[in-house]
């Protein structure tokens, strides 16, 4: 069970990442440091998607859920439920590297917006 809860409390981090990587130019655009782990961060799922690897958030999930004893009946919280089906969306591998282009370039354009302020 340690390792089930594990597996979810990783999936929830995976979710706010993603949240972060998405909508964290709001937050840089006032902070010095968190600009520089997003623009990071951004630059890292651009990679991550074009070459076609997984996160290794991903790779912990998998692993923690590999420990875990599949025969016990509970299946997890809701939220990691629903967190994980965002997480891991079923979408074509094509749209998923264009939706990360696209929202790294919007992410950088408003970044260089502020700068121009």
């Amino acid at each position: 069970m340690f390792y089930k809860i594990l597996a979810d409390a990783v999936v929830i981090i995976h979710f706010l990442w993603i949240i972060f990587i998405i909508f964290g130019v709001f937050w840089g655009t006032r902070n010095k440091t968190v600009k520089i782990i997003h623009i990071s961060a951004l630059a890292f799922a651009v990679i991550i998607q074009v070459s076609g690897w997984y996160c290794p958030l991903t790779h912990l999930e998998v692993w923690l859920r590999a420990k875990h004893d599949p025969a016990l009946s509970y299946t997890g919280s809701f939220i990691a439920y629903y967190a994980e089906k965002i997480v891991y969306i079923n979408l074509p591998r094509d749209l998923i590297i264009m939706l990360t282009i696209f929202f790294a370039g919007l992410n950088i354009f408003l970044y260089l917006h502020k700068i121009k302020k």
